[in-house]
């Protein structure tokens, strides 16, 4: 028997490659769309990959079955619960694929979505009767539990998903032996979850000891304790779910048509119509200068992720990259299915050296500068953005700031601010930003910081995009205001 496991750590995602050494056969299971490294892999050991799996309906990336279909004429295998436009093999319940050293055998595990399956992997030539490991998908992580409540817009209730949850855990995992090896699908800094460790395998046993979901209680306790606290889902998530139950063109064939380059005069006649301009250099050197009206979301980051919250899948994407990087940046926007990028700037920001005039610079502070323009006191407090109960809300979430003051927006999420944060400074989420950003006041000062200057970036572009005109962002966000050692305070204290 032979197993690998395959780690993007962008999107915290894991694939596996199986093979039965014997008859020299392979099984691909929650791919990647770019499945160069399978097809590696399986040549070099001589496999040939005849099945790939879906372990649900992924809703953070675009899996690479028909990928691998096409290339090598897989057989597609879903859960039996799963409704698909392609051909695939239903698995039921006690299903299994068998060959002469390894077995693989189906478990329905509904409840971070209801087609959720997992796969029980047997070595036969060690031990026919007792699995080696189990490939848990987004049902059982490392830590953690599948979130239910992703699937709301196809129909199905935290609640009710929730339930199936707890039964497929309760009958289905937890019965296996203490040293069956957990493979999840995802890691930490996935959004599939809330909780998800580092680690990228574990047992059983480990699981049964530490994993909080897993710890004795009722359905109706279960279900609450995993449908609270979960972070912000992308907007691409459904349409993510979506287009892996469709039938869609191969990355290979989306990339063709991306990698074109583009004069600077094509690219202007784009971004005056519904064209996206996409900045994926690194922060520092978007800071320094870039196309005015561009967006930033360095490919140095959490790129796939922030480019399928803040981008509109259906409106054509312009790259500008460094000259080399293009096609990394059309094969991670590829991963989510953001296959509408007519092409990228010829040159880089070098096609813009005959034209100035077109380009901006984001100004930046540091930590201890924006400290000073805020008036900070020696008490910790902020002169600039004292606590104003009685001023308007920004879409709900209260502007903490003197109404002449600027808006420290701290785009970090929830919890992130509650552990600590400037003292008045307002919390809007990245993820929340394009929708709330018309409740932000156009007429004051805006200070934008995030942990350390990634998001931020993101966020000062799409401010200056929508027509801010007074956006300063902090640089090296809330790492850089600590190494400062200038105050903060935590949603605790902040109440008392």
């Amino acid at each position: 028997m032979f197993l690998k496991q395959y780690y993007l750590g962008c999107l915290a995602h894991a694939s596996y490659l199986l093979a039965d050494e014997a008859s020299r056969t392979a099984i691909v299971v929650d791919p990647q769309r770019d499945i160069a490294q399978y097809l590696d892999d399986a040549e070099q050991h001589g496999f040939a990959i005849r099945h790939v799996f879906l372990t649900h309906f992924h809703a953070d990336f675009v899996a690479g079955h028909l990928e691998l279909r096409d290339r090598c004429g897989a057989a597609i295998h879903l859960g039996a619960r799963g409704q698909a436009e392609y051909a695939f093999v239903p698995m039921r319940d006690g299903d299994s694929l068998t060959f002469p050293g390894l077995r693989l055998q189906v478990l329905e595990t509904p409840g971070h979505t209801i087609e959720s399956i997992s796969i029980v992997v047997y070595d036969t030539a060690r031990d026919p009767d007792r699995p080696c490991a189990v490939l848990t998908g987004d049902t059982l992580f490392i830590g953690d539990v599948g979130r239910p409540d992703l699937r709301a817009s196809l129909g199905w209730s935290a609640a009710d998903l929730g339930a199936h949850l707890y039964d497929s855990l309760q009958n289905k995992l937890l019965p296996l032996p203490d040293a069956t090896l957990v493979y999840p699908a995802h890691g930490a800094g996935s959004l599939c979850g809330k909780n998800l460790s580092s680690e990228t395998v574990s047992t059983m046993g480990e699981q049964r000891r530490f994993n909080y979901a897993l710890r004795p209680m009722s359905r109706e306790q279960f279900v609450a304790l995993v449908t609270a606290d979960q972070p912000d889902a992308p907007a691409y998530f459904t349409y993510d779910a979506v287009l892996n139950t469709r039938e869609r063109p191969t990355l290979e064939a989306a990339l063709d048509h991306a990698l074109h380059p583009m004069a600077l005069h094509e690219v202007l006649r784009l971004s005056s119509g519904e064209a996206q301009i996409l900045d994926v250099r690194h922060p520092d050197l978007y800071a320094r200068g870039h196309l005015a009206g561009s967006i930033s979301i360095g490919l140095d980051g959490q790129f796939a992720t922030w480019a399928g919250t803040v981008l509109d899948q259906d409106r054509p994407i312009v790259l500008i990259a460094a000259p080399g990087r293009e096609a990394e940046a059309a094969t991670r926007l590829g991963r989510i299915g953001f296959d509408r990028i007519a092409g990228y700037l010829d040159g880089g920001m070098e096609a813009l050296a005959a034209r100035p005039e077109l380009v901006v610079a984001s100004e930046r502070l540091s930590a201890p500068e924006v400290a000073e323009e805020l008036g900070l006191h020696p008490d910790g407090s902020v002169a600039a953005v004292c606590a104003n109960p009685a001023h308007p809300s920004l879409g709900g979430i209260p502007i903490r700031a003197a109404a002449a003051g600027p808006v420290v927006l701290d785009v970090r999420t929830p919890r992130e601010y509650a552990a600590k944060h400037i003292a008045g400074s307002t919390n809007l989420p990245l993820s929340r930003l394009r929708e709330q950003i018309d409740h932000i006041p156009r007429n004051r000062r805006v200070f934008v910081h995030c942990a350390g200057g990634y998001r931020s970036s993101i966020a000062a572009s799409l401010l200056a995009r929508h027509g801010f005109t007074d956006v300063t962002e902090m640089a090296g966000g809330l790492a850089a205001w600590e190494a400062a050692q200038l105050p903060l305070v935590a949603e605790a204290a902040a109440a008392t």
